[in-house]
């Protein structure tokens, strides 16, 4: 696993919002109501998703370089990167709700 990883993402714009999504990484996309919402939203996204894989044991594929980037004339590309290490704490870490009951 590594610390560090450097994607492209893809905003693109429609009438209804902002739809950001990962050439390399099919099922990994999000939206919003704003580029900059849409912007951390695919940071948040993009950490998700790489955990997902490392979880499942699934290879995480190199990047992709922007130049070879397919996208529509309303798409913009973009470099979204992510530090792993506070994304897999944050996740496993969470919190959860538990009723216990303890003698006198």
């Amino acid at each position: 696993m590594k610390d560090n990883y450097s994607y492209i993402g893809v905003l693109e714009y429609a009438d209804d919002g902002i739809s950001v999504y990962f050439p390399d990484l099919p099922g990994c996309f999000t939206c919003a109501d704003t580029t900059e919402k849409a912007v951390k939203n695919a940071k948040e996204a993009l950490g998700l998703h790489l955990w997902g894989m490392e979880q499942d044991g699934e290879p995480i594929p190199e990047p992709t370089s922007i130049e070879n980037i397919e996208r529509s004339k309303n798409a913009l590309p973009f470099l979204v990167e992510i530090f792993m290490p506070p994304v897999r704490e944050r996740i496993n870490n969470r919190s959860v709700s538990r009723t216990i009951t303890l003698p006198a």
